[in-house]
């Protein structure tokens, strides 16, 4: 089975790595590089769920010419 943790597109994986670390950070997820196994599986899971709605805002904003 293929890892779905990867980039789709390669060249972007340091920017979505900024990005997650960026959204963490806001909504006061203490994510640091390596090891994060002291977080709860619903503190990783905001922040995933938080990046997927501010692509979803952008992409929209770029779409409505924004």
């Amino acid at each position: 089975m293929a890892s779905r943790n990867r980039a789709e597109i390669p060249e972007a994986r340091a920017a979505l790595d900024r990005f997650k670390y960026e959204v963490a950070n806001e909504i006061g997820v203490p994510l640091k590089q390596g090891y994060n196994g002291d977080l709860t599986s619903k503190q990783n899971g905001s922040v995933g769920g938080y990046m997927v709605k501010k692509m979803i805002e952008a992409q929209e904003r770029q779409m409505a010419g924004k």
